[in-house]
């Protein structure tokens, strides 16, 4: 396992990879909390490295990587920690995401270091469907514009109708600030667009 660690830092992203893939493959009770002190390390690629694993692990890791997300006081160990849970989403998208994880996020994105919150937004995002009441109600309570804007983006991405319904709302409110208003209405054309894409697709798949 040791070597499959160190393969983590290699300048060659495919040997990265494959040592990712290995961790994941034969990893033991241990490999989630090496993994884990691994996310504030000043090596960009071992970091970003660790992170990528987390995210290969999947569900499992979730839990360990909360606990550290809710207790850990260092910026960079909170940002990996968000960006983990984000590759965990994206990666196992049909299975559900723990609501220990999206709590945890609901927290973070109210968090005062403005990267930890960006990234627990990206995080919801990500989650999609399952995270969107959680995304509206803190677009509803924050009154920090760039988390707006982060959240109108987020909401660009989940094609729900709620979703659309909210950045309707505000691209069509003149009392708004323009920034948001600007951003959800390009959320908006986005969502649209990904909408229509998918329809067609489905429709392609159907007449086949």
């Amino acid at each position: 396992m040791d070597s499959f660690f160190e393969q983590l830092k290699h300048p060659n992203p495919n040997l990265r990879e494959r040592a990712m893939l290995d961790i994941a493959e034969f990893q033991d009770e241990n490999t989630i909390p090496r993994l884990i002190s691994l996310l504030g390390e000043e090596d960009v690629t071992y970091r970003r490295s660790a992170v990528k694993t987390l995210g290969v692990i999947g569900v499992t890791a979730v839990q360990p990587i909360v606990d550290c997300l809710m207790n850990s006081d260092n910026v960079v160990v909170k940002a990996s920690c968000g960006k983990a849970l984000a590759q965990i989403a994206v990666n196992y998208p049909d299975e559900p995401f723990p609501e220990v994880g999206m709590e945890a996020l609901k927290t973070t994105v109210d968090d005062p270091n403005p990267v930890v919150n960006l990234v627990s937004i990206m995080a919801l995002g990500a989650i999609g469907s399952p995270a969107l009441d959680i995304l509206i109600e803190a677009l509803q309570t924050t009154e920090n514009i760039s988390v707006s804007v982060a959240i109108v983006n987020a909401l660009g991405s989940i094609t729900e109708d709620k979703a659309m319904e909210v950045l309707k709302t505000l691209s069509e409110d003149e009392s708004q600030d323009p920034y948001i208003k600007e951003s959800a209405i390009s959320a908006l054309s986005r969502l649209e667009q990904v909408i229509k894409f998918k329809s067609v697709k489905y429709s392609r798949k159907k007449d086949q």
